[in-house]
């Protein structure tokens, strides 16, 4: 990859969205991980408005901290660059409260972590609104178009997305070339959705380099046979998860009336 082209790509892309959309500049949440990092220095060199939200609910402090240094650190470069922190905690703890109980305990722990994302997604939105900003998303390709690994109507609701035709492992080479702080670029990626520190990893059961991999074979066509071990472990793991995804990945299905009908 042509990093130093790609990168200035990304950013012209992104002034000249932004002017065409005649928006005043962009809102990121920062989560302290790799992606966010990077999606919110690309938007910071645009120049427009730049604004890093850090949106805690029961957060790890490791990711807490990492954020805000990355933050800080944006900020004595680019003057354009601002932060909030909002703490949603309180947010998300009411709404527990307010819900039912249900039987199956892992189920309602499942559709609370993604809660949380949504309640991020809201927050960024309430700020885009109030400014006029674009929601700047920071999903990578593997995530958005492989294995479907972000939450519908959560992280994956966006105006954008600057790095989604990037690999994770390009999105590394990326942040290599901008200098993002080292602990951040050696962080273990996680979606922190859970409150601990479980790792993307954990989840996925494969790491972001065996799933590239496993991406480049589905797209030549490959079938799982071919393998063995834990290549074949690993792209059948990719294959369940880009099916069970399809649902986040492809457009909403739309039921189209037929034109004697009406």
């Amino acid at each position: 990859m042509q990093v130093e082209k790609v990168t200035k790509y990304i950013i012209s892309w992104l002034k000249e969205y932004a002017t065409n959309a005649r928006v005043k500049g962009f809102v990121i949440g920062v989560s302290g991980g790799i992606d966010s990092a990077v999606t919110s220095t690309l938007c910071a060199k645009t120049g427009f408005p730049t604004l890093c939200l850090e949106m805690p609910i029961h957060q790890e402090k490791g990711q807490v901290s990492r954020a805000k240094r990355h933050i800080l650190s944006l900020q004595k470069q680019y003057e354009n660059v601002s932060m909030n922190h909002i703490n949603l905690t309180p947010v998300f703890d009411s709404l527990v409260e307010a819900m039912p109980m249900v039987d199956d305990e892992n189920e309602r722990f499942m559709s609370l972590a993604n809660t949380r994302a949504r309640l991020r997604m809201t927050s960024l939105y309430y700020f885009a609104g109030l400014n006029n900003f674009l929601v700047a998303g920071t999903g990578n390709k593997v995530e958005d178009f492989g294995v479907g690994f972000y939450t519908k109507y959560g992280d994956g609701g966006v105006d954008i997305s600057p790095i989604a035709d990037l690999m994770k492992s390009e999105v590394y080479t990326v942040a290599n070339y901008l200098k993002i702080n080292e602990e951040i670029q050696t962080a273990a990626p996680t979606d922190g959705l859970w409150g601990d520190d479980r790792t993307d990893e954990d989840q996925l059961g494969a790491s972001y380099d065996e799933l590239e991999w496993a991406m480049i074979k589905q797209k030549e066509g490959v079938h799982s046979d071919v393998f063995s071990g834990r290549k074949k472990e690993v792209y059948e793991i990719y294959l369940k998860l880009n099916k069970a995804n399809k649902h986040k990945m492809d457009p909403i299905p739309v039921c189209l009336i037929p034109e004697k009908l009406k």
